[in-house]
């Protein structure tokens, strides 16, 4: 392929930078309304980014220690929702940010902070058992206290609409494929597939990013868990997944199926309603994964397109892997296999560099 960089829209870039220092400056103002934390207002600065339109930054105290202020944008994230995830997991004794302060209106939080450190950027062959077993003792607790009516169903048209990300984002935007009816055709049956698994599954609390970059490094209680205000009531298996297919850290699959297995037995000891057999609990993983993975090609090249977060392309590649090999083991998903090399011979050969 070719490398023509496609550049960014510097209209919107710039009007998307007013805009952040814009709601930087109210989130100051709202900062120097609160009183009781003794906070150095001038040390602020910026603290992490992620996939969404949130902003988080740091802020040190007089005591020595730091907070972390949110700017989450009301029009695109839901603060409200950030608050009572906080609340439920703190009830269960799992190890989340404190909200300290907030404004609904204005998508301001003060909360506690959890660190420096993510999983995915300490993680190594020495340490990665014990961090993984804690997460998933974490993710069995998490599952442990599910009930239904308390978070948003993940259904099948919620399910559908994330698949529905891969057609339009990856297909059609980051491949410039049309896609004709009889690979639409291939492509919705093997969507209806993997909804069906999902669906079968049993249903329980689902954080929905459970992943290398949302789990902090704790001296005690770890993992911290962050960014859980997405979560719904959905398919067993999809945080496992999530945590162990992760598009930005990698393992061997024997190392996946070992973890998996721990999380299998572990799980039924704790009474939760996983498949009674492994092989149909790992068949159950990996088609959410599948899932999963569709769904980020497509977030990772809106990101990109839309977004002007170019890096996510660079991880792309992981996550194909993923959706390969996955593909490759079941026959009611080999017509996926096939509909990838075509689209991959179909797209236009106009290489990306960011």
């Amino acid at each position: 392929m070719s490398s023509t960089a496609i550049p960014a829209n510097s209209a919107t870039s710039a009007a998307i930078s007013i805009e952040k220092e814009q709601r930087k400056q109210a989130l100051q103002t709202w900062l120097a309304g609160i009183n009781g934390h003794a906070m150095k207002l001038d040390s602020m600065r910026a603290a992490s980014a992620d996939a969404s339109f949130r902003q988080y930054y740091r802020i040190d105290t007089e005591d020595g220690s730091s907070l972390i202020a949110v700017d989450a944008p009301p029009a695109t994230e839901n603060t409200a929702a950030f608050i009572k995830m906080a609340n439920l997991l703190k009830s269960i004794n799992l190890t989340v940010p404190e909200v300290l302060a907030h404004d609904l209106e204005q998508g301001f939080m003060l909360v506690t902070d959890m660190g420096m450190h993510t999983y995915g950027q300490i993680l190594n062959s020495d340490n990665a058992h014990k961090l993984y077993l804690d997460a998933i003792d974490s993710l069995i607790l998490f599952q442990a206290q599910s009930q239904a009516d308390v978070l948003p169903e993940y259904d099948r048209p919620f399910l559908l609409r994330e698949l529905n990300i891969f057609k339009e984002w990856y297909v059609g935007k980051h491949l410039g494929v049309t896609l004709t009816d009889a690979q639409t055709a291939t492509l919705d049956k093997v969507f209806d597939h993997l909804l069906a698994s999902a669906l079968a599954q049993p249903q329980v609390y689902v954080h929905r990013d459970y992943h290398s970059r949302n789990l902090m490094w704790m001296d005690k209680g770890n993992p911290g868990i962050i960014d859980f205000q997405d979560a719904v009531y959905g398919p067993i298996t999809y945080d496992l997944v999530s945590l162990l297919r992760d598009a930005y850290v990698q393992w061997d699959e024997e190392i996946v199926l070992d973890w998996a297995i721990r999380y299998w037995e572990k799980a039924r000891r704790a009474g939760l309603p996983v498949a009674p057999d492994i092989d149909s609990f790992y068949r159950d993983f990996e088609w959410m994964g599948l899932q999963r993975h569709l769904k980020i090609l497509g977030i990772f090249a809106r990101l990109s397109h839309r977004d002007g977060k170019h890096h996510y392309i660079a991880d792309i590649p992981t996550v194909m892997e993923y959706v390969r090999k996955t593909s490759h083991r079941y026959k009611e998903l080999i017509p996926l296999l096939r509909l990838l090399d075509e689209l991959q011979d179909n797209a236009p050969q106009v290489g990306y560099t960011f």
